[in-house]
């Protein structure tokens, strides 16, 4: 049944800005509007609540859930390749099911109603959230030097997952995993096998210094220009983007790539902090992700918003740096603009998709409400989230999960850590 929701304040998006006003809502089809017919709907009260666009976590690996304070406090390369990578080499396809499941849970929870993922295996992550009910951009990690020989086994895994899984909610992106994984001529045929599906891509770039130095050594250029000397970079999505100089910044921009920066996991890796104020200034679409679970160590986007502004002003010394509204701003309106669903998520507007979340406003964090904008950034810690909606359909109402079996999902993750870990 479509629905209508009263007595809500609703945090709407105008000429840059989000501000709150009282106003009704309609659910119609999974789609928004502001006014109804002579139909019967289902009427939500949401009195005291905050009703803003879900938010968009547009870089995370889902699964590793799994890793959660795993391989804390060791440096990168042991993290990973002494840590993460021998553990996903034994792990079978059908556990990552439920530690998929698990991220679904704390996304919900925190109010995230959209991700972007980087997953290991087969159909786990499009299955959890096709029952969990969240959005998705479903990319499998990819790696080779060539996609008809020791890369096709993936890229054909990417494939089948598209076939049997693409829905309304479910979209799939081609996801080389980074540029000591894959060769320049693997991107050049992602990029182009991407162009002829109309899919989007991503990959990890420029993370660390070892990662562009390594580069230089072996090309002679930077992570950035090799991806655009491999045709790669034109309207790709880029995770984290630490250590990019001037140059590569305004190539970046050029292309009309976007940059996701990753604050907490590129700051506890001690990868160093994103040169934001300089891609701001040259018009670098930003977003946000959280990062997986074994760098971060959460999936939860207003942990990330407020680490992010909060970082920021120390580094540039101004307290006016990345104010709450433009942080906001990049978790929900650039994130669609990168995902090529501008005007349709990330925002309360005439026509767009349903995908909402319901926030406390008598909850103590955020009261008294004397700015509950700014409070998003720097008061709201996702425990306020009471309610998700996700194309006009409830996956949380009143803090009580009704898409996911909470106790199972706990059951079959210690029954996996033990079995790993």
């Amino acid at each position: 049944m479509d629905k209508k929701i009263i007595n809500g304040l609703v945090a709407e998006y105008e000429n840059g800005t989000f501000k709150a006003v009282q106003k009704d809502l309609y659910v119609i089809d999974g789609k928004l509007s502001f006014s109804g017919d002579d139909s019967e709907y289902e009427v939500i009260d949401a009195k005291d609540r905050l009703i803003m666009p879900g938010l968009i976590n547009m870089h995370t690996h889902a699964y590793m859930t799994l890793f959660r304070n795993y391989a804390d406090d060791v440096s990168f390369d042991e993290w990973l390749f002494k840590r993460i990578m021998p553990v996903e080499d034994v792990i079978e396809r059908e556990d990552a099911y439920w530690t998929n499941l698990l991220g679904m849970i704390e996304m919900i929870e925190s109010g995230t109603t959209c991700f972007s993922d980087m997953h290991m295996f087969e159909g786990q992550s499009c299955k959890a959230a096709k029952e969990a009910g969240v959005r998705a951009y479903i990319g499998r990690g990819l790696v080779g030097d060539d996609i008809g020989g020791d890369g096709a086994g993936r890229i054909g895994e990417a494939l089948r997952e598209r076939a049997e899984y693409e829905c309304d909610t479910i979209k799939f992106v081609l996801s080389p995993h980074a540029i000591y994984s894959c060769s320049e001529h693997f991107y050049s045929q992602v990029a182009e096998l991407a162009k002829k599906e109309g899919l989007l891509i991503q990959t990890h770039l420029s993370e660390s210094v070892f990662e562009v130095e390594s580069c230089y050594e072996k090309n002679g250029i930077s992570p950035v220009e090799l991806l655009d000397r491999a045709g790669f970079l034109e309207n790709a999505v880029l995770a984290h983007c630490v250590q990019v100089s001037d140059k590569d910044i305004d190539l970046i921009r050029r292309r009309n790539a976007t940059v996701v920066t990753n604050p907490a996991s590129n700051a506890k890796l001690g990868n160093g902090i994103a040169p934001i104020k300089a891609m701001r200034e040259k018009g670098v679409n930003l977003c946000i992700g959280t990062d997986g679970c074994s760098s971060n160590n959460t999936l939860n986007m207003f942990r990330e918003m407020s680490l992010l502004s909060l970082m920021h002003k120390g580094v540039e010394r101004d307290c006016t740096f990345l104010s709450a509204n433009e942080v906001l701003t990049m978790a929900t309106v650039n994130a669609a603009k990168a995902l090529r669903m501008e005007g349709k998520l990330g925002i309360i507007a005439e026509g767009a998709c349903a995908d909402l979340i319901f926030l406390d406003l008598n909850a103590a964090s955020l009261f008294p409400n004397n700015d509950v904008i700014t409070a998003l950034c720097y008061s709201a810690n996702g425990s306020e989230v009471a309610s998700v909606m996700v194309n006009g359909k409830m996956l949380m109402k009143d803090k009580e999960l009704l898409t996911i079996d909470r106790e199972r999902v706990y059951s079959e993750v210690r029954r996996i850590a033990k079995k790993y870990l």
